[in-house]
């Protein structure tokens, strides 16, 4: 069995005890956070996992294999780099770091220690999207001419709303929480990006940090597109988060549910017809053995510990993906200046 820990016990932290705790793979021995109303609830509930307040004092008590880091993103680094000069395999929530610096000290070490690093990026894990960059690979639509990617939600919608990513010293607003997904996904099924222009970030309810994040990509494939993202739009329920190719031979447009494929052309190899064909997320999806929020969540931790076991160093999500995520968002914000 697999020793793993969670630091960190919000929305998130919780969710992935959950999928952890019934991992047939895993054991979880500990959580930590600085919440007693929290730890007290886990007190009761299950007296097996033990509980802290100290990352550090659970460091150095437990046996652990590996930790999942669900913090604050300024905390990271400071726990981060502790665990990986343990030998601790690491996964650790988006955005990395906000420090470019500090990201690439988190890389390094990791490389030397070889442990097995992973950020929480999970769209990569959504069977459309994986259907999305299988195709595009796939050359499905030729000659690649233009992308969009967006995202939508209602996370700041008024002006004394809000919550800890709203603040700039913790979350880091629209552009490290939903930017970064929707960069990273960018940089995964078409290509890194390596210039912006045009970069509006914009506030609209918020004080700290920006609501709003628009620009124009060019990738290092010469591909250029456009970022749009607004975590201030109360018509969206929850986070939509989109990608749009267009290429000589047709057009794919993608979300978490379905993805559509428009062909001028039958491609007889792919069974598509010519005009629109549509995949489902049913069809897509995953297999994992425990769903919570989204196959997505746990088909990520099912990679990353099936990595532990196997004792090697997963290639999707790493450190060094997430830190080069870090350095376009701070493109993003050099172009704004």
């Amino acid at each position: 069995m697999i020793k793993t820990a969670v630091v960190g016990l919000g929305k998130m932290g919780l969710s992935h005890a959950a999928i952890l705790g019934a991992h047939p793979d895993v054991d979880l021995v500990a959580v930590c956070d600085t919440s007693q109303i929290v730890l007290s609830a886990f007190k009761q509930y299950n007296s097996k996992i033990k509980v802290y307040d100290d990352f550090r004092e659970m460091y150095a008590n437990e046996r652990l294999d590996a930790v999942f880091l669900v913090t604050p993103t300024k905390l990271h680094y400071l726990m981060a780099k502790p665990a990986i000069e343990k030998g601790l395999h690491v996964f650790c929530e988006k955005p990395l770091c906000f420090s470019i610096d500090e990201g690439e000290e988190l890389v390094a070490l990791a490389e030397k220690h070889k442990v097995n690093n992973q950020v929480g990026f999970h769209n990569h894990f959504i069977g459309t999207f994986r259907e999305l960059k299988r195709l595009l690979s796939a050359g499905v639509l030729g000659e690649l001419l233009h992308f969009s990617g967006e995202a939508y939600g209602p996370v700041v919608t008024k002006s004394k709303g809000g919550t800890w990513r709203s603040k700039k010293s913790e979350g880091g607003g629209c552009l490290n929480d939903y930017s970064s997904h929707v960069v990273n996904l960018i940089q995964g099924c078409i290509g890194r990006p390596v210039q912006v222009k045009g970069t509006l970030l914009k506030k609209f309810y918020s004080k700290e940090v920006e609501d709003g994040v628009f620009s124009s990509l060019i990738l290092s494939n010469g591909l250029s597109g456009t970022l749009l993202v607004n975590w201030s739009d109360e018509t969206y329920r929850k986070m939509s988060t989109s990608l749009m190719v267009f290429g000589e031979r047709g057009k794919i447009i993608c979300d978490a549910t379905e993805i559509k494929i428009y062909l001028k052309e039958e491609n007889k190899k792919e069974g598509l017809a010519k005009g629109w064909n549509v995949k489902y997320i049913t069809d897509l999806a995953l297999p994992v053995n425990f769903y919570l929020r989204g196959e997505e969540y746990s088909a990520q931790i099912d990679y990353f510990i099936e990595n532990v076991k196997m004792g090697k160093v997963g290639d999707i999500n790493t450190f060094e993906e997430g830190l080069y995520t870090d350095k376009v968002s701070q493109m993003l914000i050099n172009d704004s200046i």
